[in-house]
């Protein structure tokens, strides 16, 4: 549905053309029910549950309305006289025991349904009617038509009727849902009174905000943060209009983990404060400001998916409680769960933030992190020290004008930029280039909580639809983890996948948004991400928070974004036609969530993305150097007394590596506070000490080339080993970027074939047996030898072999569904010849793709032989001269992607499975897997493309 049918529904058609008595030719059937009669009201309305019932359904096309309501429209393959036919239906009239249907199909086929239960028999009875008309039954076949149809509803008013009697039994005569567990409310076609449109009752709003700002902590009465967090979801009760019946209603409680009190399970004591039985309690991870996002995200998506209609979200923060407490010798006696406490699930990853190198740098508290990116935003900015801290703090004033009007700011106060530049002892320096004003506050007593429902509930329930706030789209990812293996540092792929992702799903852009928040806790968050997403730091108009930010408005912790959305809602419910978003951000620009959100209603169905990043260009981050290299970026960390400590330098080499050095140099500390050592060449000592070599400022240096090439084209990635110099050998360093390369491939929906191939002519001579021999083995945890070889990829792979395959090169190839190779090339596993076995798969997979005496002689002699041959025996699907082996497995790959994506998914576990299938399994096990696709929307489209003389659009389902 567009945004234009959303806004001007179509009207439904007229009554006369719904009731089958209209029509040439018509069918009915009725058989009395020996069950509750309630409960077969109810089935009647249930779209979902004909394929249970209605003898005439094949699939549905798309999904279909889960309880009727008139003007909705939904298709469905049906057969008439055995022949499928797709039918557009709309429904005409909806009300309980009675639905009318209008539907339309091939060579203007037209037809009226109606389902009906009555109360004449001594237990009911149910009639199904159908009218037809059209060229179809116009003709001499009419009447047979018509025979065939009501022979159908003969059937299935006798099937109806023994649904019936089951799920009467199931509910003891209850009827609520018609047997649906957990669907708690209705779950009809919701119409937006402000715009008109037509809402899919699992469209995920936001109905109730709360905040809490405990300025003063209360040592008489601490509160925990559970406490807090539970006041913040009873004001977010209030605020829906409906009260603390909305959090008794939870499906779920979805709870940001608290910085300042641990707890095993705080969902848990949230649900048991406000009386919610929740079927699930959710956490985030001990440590990320992404959390609140990310929880956000995930009850979107609950509610989008049917499996919540009412899921809370909440976080809290009592640091300033805590630090009072500390200060004056108080005990806190708050909660302490039981050690076998635990939530139904944990998200977000607790991997440690910081490698080897960094925490020797010092740079394991984010204000130095920062402070460091702080300085590679300026470089690549171009601007001089004093032009850059004029850019920062008129940022942060801007930002502090925005806390100065809200009531939630836990310093609500406006700051000129000249004061938020000038140290003093409220302000005094962290380090260079930060003044404590410049970072997040993170002694704060703060709480938030959201309350997200599907429309059906927030209906059912009572919420005024001016109290909705639609979730349109929500987007996570993970930038390169270690920030000293980035290849920029003033950059996030990250921020920029997951802002594409978002607008593109929601068929908005940058310029469409009105409100903004992006995480905001130290200056480089935002002007990276303002930078990725395509907003301006200056704009006046439109400045990049709606809170205030970490500084004035308050960090709290892990669950600053939770304020965030809870504000956005608040602007959003006064600017109704405008759109929202919101970014939370982990660790070191590490952990990325965005939110977008509107008061209007979203043009596509929610979805909470993953947008996976193809592993690129990144530098090693070097625990030992000396030699060259030119400062990509600085900080000076500050003491208590103001004065600077030491300076933290990152450095890059010549060949494109990282080094990181801490030092207390006299030299070297001023030249970083007072001066400008950006882009300079230096000398670097040791990881404690470099010289300046040189006031020319230089180009900053490419990072090396990965030794895994990737590269899309369209749907196919292509794979390319590049260690040319080790004629492509994997040493574990290759393995685990292979290894990371297969796992984005099979997580990206849009790729659908991987082609691999190597650099210089060469496929690979597999395992780097120098490096072996040195103790370190091309073997990874999840995929084992090679990267790639232990673990079935999901997808096809096809080897594009230039050169000779042998060895671990042979054993690379066998991992490939398809081989393309030279006509020079040659196959083969010489281990034998060297003491080993070909043991990473080698032996076992030619033995399952050769004829079992050439298998034998390949695997005894270590002889290898030519891909000539292994065409002839199967092995090598196609050949191609030497040079053309990339081109030719592109092509190949092109009449795979050809072709429907559930197809060539099916059949290729049918080709996989099936030799470990008995005969009398076979065919069931085959009819299951070719299900998904045969009665699949793609299927439809072959059919009918095919019929229209045109190429197909498969959409995947």
């Amino acid at each position: 549905m567009t945004e234009d049918d959303r806004q001007h529904p179509p009207a439904a058609p007229a009554a006369a053309d719904s009731d089958p008595a209209a029509y040439p030719r018509t069918a009915r059937a009725s058989a009395e029910l020996s069950g509750s009669t309630a409960v077969a009201r109810a089935l009647v309305t249930e779209v979902p549950r004909y394929a249970e019932w209605l003898s005439l359904h094949v699939a549905f096309r798309g999904a279909p309305p889960e309880v009727a309501t008139a003007g909705d429209t939904f298709g469905e393959q049906v057969t008439l006289m055995g022949i499928p036919a797709d039918i557009a239906w709309t429904v005409v009239t909806a009300e309980d025991g009675r639905v009318r249907l209008r539907g339309t199909g091939p060579m203007d086929l037209v037809l009226a349904l109606e389902v009906s239960v009555t109360e004449e028999a001594a237990a009911g009875q149910v009639v199904v009617a159908a009218g037809i008309g059209g060229d179809p039954v116009e003709g001499p076949l009419g009447a047979t038509v018509a025979a065939s149809v009501e022979e159908a509803l003969a059937d299935s008013v006798q099937r109806f009727a023994g649904l019936v009697a089951r799920l009467a039994a199931d509910e003891g005569g209850s009827g609520a849902g018609a047997g649906r567990p957990g669907a708690r409310y209705p779950r009809r076609t919701v119409v937006h009174e402000r715009t008109g449109a037509r809402l899919d009752p699992r469209t995920p709003v936001i109905v109730g905000v709360g905040q809490v700002a405990q300025r003063e902590p209360d040592l008489a009465a601490p509160k925990d943060p559970v406490a807090l967090a539970v006041q913040a979801l009873r004001r977010a009760a209030e605020d829906s209009g409906v009260g603390e019946e909305l959090l008794r209603s939870a499906d779920a409680v979805h709870a940001v983990a608290s910085a300042s009190w641990t707890y095993r399970d705080a969902a848990a004591l949230v649900a048991d404060a406000v009386g919610a039985a929740p079927r699930e309690t959710v956490m985030s991870a001990p440590y990320g400001g992404d959390a609140g996002q990310v929880l956000v995200n995930l009850a979107g998506q609950a509610v989008a998916g049917g499996t919540a209609d009412v899921v809370l979200v909440c976080g809290a923060e009592a640091g300033a409680t805590l630090a009072a407490a500390q200060k004056q010798g108080v005990d806190l006696d708050w909660p302490v769960q039981p050690a076998d406490v635990a939530p139904t699930r944990v998200v977000g990853s607790d991997r440690e933030a910081t490698n080897g190198p960094e925490a020797a740098a010092g740079l394991s508290l984010p204000v130095y992190t920062y402070a460091l990116l702080e300085s590679a935003v300026r470089g690549r900015s171009g601007e001089t020290p004093e032009e850059h801290r004029r850019t920062i703090t008129g940022l942060w004033s801007r930002l502090s004008r925005v806390a100065a009007g809200n009531e939630h700011a836990w310093l609500p106060r406006e700051f000129t930029a000249e004061e938020l530049a000038t140290p003093s002892a409220g302000n005094r320096m962290i380090s260079e280039p930060y003044p404590k004003l410049l970072c997040a506050n993170l002694t704060v007593d703060l709480a938030a909580g959201l309350v997200v429902t599907s429309v059906a509930a927030a209906e059912a329930l009572g919420v005024p639809q001016d109290r909705w706030v639609f979730l349109h789209a929500g987007a996570a990812a993970y930038d390169e983890w270690f920030v000293s293996e980035r290849r920029d540092l003033a950059a996030s792929p990250a921020i920029r996948a997951i802002g594409e992702a978002a607008f593109t799903h929601a068929g908005i852009g940058p310029d469409d948004v009105a409100h903004v928040d992006l995480y905001s806790c130290f200056p480089a968050a935002v002007q990276i991400a303002a930078g990725e997403l395509g907003f301006p730091v200056d704009d006046e108009r439109r400045p990049l928070t709606v809170t205030g930010g970490l500084t004035f408005a308050g960090g709290p912790g892990n669950n600053y974004g939770t304020h965030a959305v809870a504000t956005l809602v608040e602007r959003l419910r006064e600017d109704p036609d405008a759109y929202g978003l919101s970014t939370s951000l982990g660790w070191f620009v590490t952990k990325h969530a965005l939110g977008l959100y509107s008061a209007r209603p979203p043009r596509a169905a929610y979805r909470s993305l993953s947008p996976v990043l193809l592993p690129g260009s990144a530098r090693r981050s070097l625990e030992t150097y000396a030699g060259p290299g030119v400062v990509e970026a600085a900080t000076a960390p500050y003491d208590r007394a103001g004065a600077p400590d030491h300076a933290v330098m990152s450095v890059l080499t010549p060949e494109g590596n990282r080094v990181l050095v801490r030092t207390d140099q006299p030299e070297v500390v001023r030249r970083v506070v007072d001066g400008d050592p950006l882009h300079l060449p230096v000398e670097v000592a040791d990881s404690r000490s470099l010289r300046f070599v040189g006031e020319e400022r230089v180009p900053l240096p490419e990072p090396p080339q990965p030794p895994v090439l990737v590269e899309r084209r369209g749907p196919v990635l292509v794979v390319t080993l590049n260690r040319p110099e080790r004629r492509n050998a994997i040493d574990l360093a290759t393995a685990e970027l292979l290894e990371r390369v297969v796992d984005a491939f099979e997580a990206d929906e849009e790729l659908r074939v991987a082609v691999l191939t190597g650099t210089g002519g060469t496929f690979s001579s597999g395992m780097d047996l120098k490096a072996a021999a040195a103790g370190s083995f091309a073997v990874t945890e999840k995929r084992g030898p090679l990267g790639i070889a232990a673990l079935p990829v999901s997808k096809p792979v096809i080897a594009a072999v230039e050169g000779h395959a042998l060895a671990g090169g042979c054993e690379l190839a066998l991992v490939a569904d398809l081989v393309v190779a030279s006509t020079t090339s040659q196959f083969g596993i010489p281990e034998p010849k060297r003491g080993l076995v070909a043991a990473a798969g080698g032996v076992l997979r030619l033995t399952e793709r050769l004829p079992r005496n050439v298998a034998m002689e390949l695997a005894l002699t270590g002889n290898p032989m030519p891909a000539t041959r292994m065409a002839e025996l199967g092995l090598v699907n196609r050949l191609a001269e030497p040079g053309d082996v990339l081109d030719a497995a592109l092509a190949l790959a092109g009449e795979i992607v050809a072709n429907a994506p559930l197809s060539v998914a099916a059949s290729r576990r049918i080709v996989l499975e099936s030799p470990s299938w008995s005969p009398e399994e076979a065919f069931d096990r085959q009819s299951d897997l070719a299900a998904a696709a045969i009665l699949s929307e793609d299927a439809a489209e072959g059919v009918a493309a095919f019929a229209e003389h045109r190429e197909p659009v498969w959409r995947g389902r």
